[in-house]
């Protein structure tokens, strides 16, 4: 019988075929410093706001990132309930973890976040739960 992988180990085989994916197709992802560190979150919503959710990362908060120096790699919603009820997971990259640290404050301090922010959460809170893993690449890795 096989055995099932904890969400993280899914999380990261994911993550890893994305990389494999571009690395093949000559994305400009591999083409990075070596220096370089990704941040694996994931956002659990209450129930019924996962939409809303996805809506204020498509409507502020990836062009946000962007503005700050944060680099969109990815988004996805599990296929298989009960987490693609309520789950997104997104990846970033930051040149280093000290920028990391810097870009993250510089964001959450942006008026124009703190105001989307303030308006998507009219009828309550957006996310319930909140994970972050910093990662960076193996030395085999195509993407770095």
């Amino acid at each position: 019988m096989p055995t099932i992988k904890p969400l993280g180990w899914m999380l990261m085989t994911l993550a890893s075929g994305f990389a494999i994916g571009m690395a093949v197709q000559g994305g400009r992802l591999g083409a990075q410093a070596d220096s370089r560190v990704f941040e694996l979150r994931t956002y659990t919503t209450p129930e019924g706001k996962l939409a809303d959710l996805q809506a204020r990362f498509r409507n502020h908060t990836t062009q946000l990132f962007e503005k700050h120096g944060i680099t969109n790699i990815g988004y996805w919603v599990p296929q298989d309930a009960p987490l693609s009820e309520n789950t997104l997971i997104y990846i970033i990259a930051y040149p280093n973890r000290e920028e990391a640290k810097k870009r993250w404050g510089a964001f959450a301090s942006d008026p124009e976040w703190q105001k989307a922010r303030t308006a998507s959460e009219l009828q309550g809170r957006l996310t319930a739960k909140v994970e972050s893993v910093f990662m960076s690449p193996a030395d085999f890795s195509p993407m770095k």
